[in-house]
């Protein structure tokens, strides 16, 4: 049976590689691609207001900004984008492909004193407008210090240096690079949001024309005549204005004034493809930080690992060669003189203390392990693309959703081997399905009532809530509990000793056995603090994070280092006859967690200086603290189950009468 499963399992991979073979040009990750004739219209798109000094996203249309002929409307958005407090919504910039034009917007009413306070406001929080043409963002070029910055998105307005004044941003150069596409000998699948879809050989001929591969933006002040603007009508011609140097001649925000918006355009041909176009995006500026890092981890942790299994290895080869190779009565005399873990062995499988939370611990570890190891592969192999917003935390949630069942199993298996029956097998699964995500759910309720305070678009509206509670209870539970089932069923693992009636007196030690768990954790911490440092500043200030072939070896190199941190520590409490070893193995990797914490808070203090107020603050700590949780139960998990085969299989060694 198993042969002909993996004869079938090659006969397909074989079959797809045949058939991609035969794909001229062959791209998944990203949008369905578009070619434009010339003259044809395309309407760009406007995402939330975001800002790194307060991490609160708002609504484009929050600020007195033109709005569409048709009214403003919502585009469709997937679960990963609600989450994210993204809102995209149509707007009225009209690009004609291949058309250089200068057009006039609209001029709003006398700005009122909320708006003009608002304005201010979001000003001087350095808040970006966030555009969107055919998918892709705008990207604005700036210098700092002779260095070229690249941004995406544009300010709101602009406080010039030892000025009280602010300045609102009302005309736009925007640069659109186009490639012009001959439809010839490629095949392209598209995984975007306008969903799946091929060019095929009849289609070829109808999509010629022309690609967007590129959108840049040059933000300007300028003021204008609001008598004269006014007389325009939407999309008329205005004369080309340069972009003023002098504050007089630049739009002030105060009350009273009347704002008027113009942009240009000018389309520029590039050699750039369509599949290449999000490069300019994901330009990894560090990429020597990331390799030196990895190198510089991997040495220290295969020296480390390799020393310590040596020593390791020889010590416990040697102590059980000696044990094996002695007769019953040289057993019996040498085990009053020996010490170690030897004298632990009617002890080491002894029930822990709150053994239904361990197994709950675990079940949890076991779910979001699976989730960020499949969700790390299928992003370092390319099939999680930006040009897809929100698709990342949307297939993190589906994965962890459907590994409920891997969790149920897991949590209940260890339970069976624990208690020695089933009994009390569903009230384990249902703590498994609930233990992690209420945490979470908690934690977020609290956040989105802060959020729902600020009335920022990133808090969790409220059919959404109801989405998420459905989710859980009507595929993660069932899910969860399905696994306990089959957890029951398959055999416990039995040990391979027998546990004494009177529980062994540990000797005492001179420190505390929780000093050396919590000192543990530094190593696994030595190999993720770099990468993490680049994941923060992805998360906290919209910095594109790409680099998920270095995230996929990092995750790694964790894995390792938990398992080896784990299975030392317990062996080192088996020797001092320490045989409550169940957290200590836990926590001896997963207390990287810890310092995981305090690196986001030191992230915070250092690194985040820009970030203002106690709300942007809360918000962070909150979704630090999940973050941290979520690494204690994955980690922490790696480390038991490793110690757990590792005594299985020590003492598995011994022979016992």
């Amino acid at each position: 049976m198993l042969l002909i499963l993996e004869k079938t399992c090659w006969a397909a991979f074989i079959y797809v590689l045949l058939i991609s073979h035969s794909c001229n040009g062959f791209y998944l990750p990203g949008s369905y691609m578009h070619t434009y004739s010339t003259g044809q219209e395309i309407f760009a798109k406007v995402n939330s207001l975001t800002s790194i000094e307060t991490e609160l996203p708002f609504s484009y249309y929050s600020l007195p900004y033109c709005k569409p002929q048709g009214g403003v409307k919502k585009s469709a958005e997937n679960l990963g984008e609600l989450l994210m407090g993204d809102q995209i919504d149509n707007s009225p910039y009209r690009f004609r492909m291949n058309i250089n034009e200068l057009v006039y917007l609209c001029t709003t009413s006398p700005l009122s004193e909320n708006e003009v306070k608002l304005l201010k406001q979001r000003t001087r929080d350095l808040y970006q407008v966030n555009m969107i043409l055919d998918n892709l963002p705008a990207m604005r070029f700036a210098t700092q210090n002779g260095v070229r910055i690249q941004w995406t998105g544009f300010p709101v307005g602009y406080t010039p240096p030892n000025s009280k004044d602010d300045y609102i941003i009302n005309h736009l150069k925007f640069k659109v690079l186009v490639h012009e596409y001959e439809g010839t000998g490629v095949e392209i699948i598209g995984t975007g949001e306008e969903g799946m879809g091929v060019i095929s050989e009849a289609e070829k001929k109808k999509a010629s024309g022309f690609e967007i591969v590129g959108f840049e933006v040059f933000p300007c002040s300028v003021r204008y005549d609001p008598e004269n603007m006014a007389k325009l009508h939407l999309y008329d011609n205005v004369t080309s204005v340069p972009c003023p140097l002098e504050l007089e001649k630049s739009q002030i925000i105060r009350e009273q004034e009347r704002v008027s918006f113009t942009y240009e355009v000018e389309f520029v041909k590039s050699e750039i493809r369509w599949p290449s176009r999000w490069d300019a995006y994901l330009k990894m500026e560090g990429a020597r930080v990331h390799w030196f890092s990895i190198l510089n981890s991997l040495m220290v942790i295969v020296f480390l690992a390799g020393i310590v299994f040596v020593i390791f290895l020889r010590t416990v080869r040697r102590d059980l060669t000696r044990y094996e190779d002695l007769d019953k009565e040289s057993q019996a005399q040498i085990n009053e003189e020996l010490s170690g873990w030897k004298l632990v062995v009617g002890d080491v499988f002894r029930e822990p203390n709150f053994s239904k939370l361990l197994c709950v611990m675990i079940g949890d570890g076991v779910q979001i392990t699976g989730m960020a190891v499949v969700t790390i592969v299928f992003a370092a192999f390319g099939f999680m693309s930006p040009a897809s917003r929100g698709m990342l935390l949307t297939g993190m949630i589906i994965l962890y959703l459907f590994l409920g069942t891997g969790a149920g199993y897991a949590g209940v298996r260890l339970w069976c081997t624990v208690k020695g029956t089933s009994e009390g097998w569903r009230s384990v699964s249902w703590s498994v399905a609930c233990f992690f995500p209420g945490i979470v759910f908690v934690i977020l309720t609290f956040l989105n009532f802060v959020l729902w305070g600020s009335k920022s678009t990133g808090a969790i509206p409220l059919y959404l809530y109801f989405i998420l509670l459905s989710l859980w209870f009507c595929i993660s539970v069932p899910l969860t509990l399905l696994g306990g089932y089959l957890g029951t069923r398959a055999e416990p693992i039995k040990y391979p000793v027998r546990t004494n009636q009177i529980p062994r007196e540990i000797p005492a030690r001179k420190y505390p056995s929780w000093l050396l768990v919590l000192g543990a954790g530094t190593l696994p911490f030595g190999t993720l603090f770099i990468e993490l440092f680049f994941i923060l500043s992805s998360i906290w200030l919209g910095r594109f994070y790409y680099v998920f072939g270095f995230l996929l070896v990092v995750l790694l190199l964790l894995v390792t280092v938990c398992a080896e941190v784990s299975v030392v520590l317990t062996y080192m409490h088996l020797c001092i006859e320490d045989w409550q070893w169940w957290w200590k193995a836990f926590y001896a990797s997963g207390s990287v967690s810890l310092y995981v914490f305090l690196y986001s808070i030191n992230y915070l203090i250092f690194d985040l200086q820009s970030l203002s107020g106690p709300v942007s603050a809360i918000l962070y700590l909150g979704y630090s603290l999940i973050m941290a949780i979520a690494i204690m139960l994955s980690t922490g998990t790696i480390g038991f189950l490793t110690s757990f085969y590792f005594v299985h299989y020590l003492f598995s060694s011994v022979k016992i009468d």
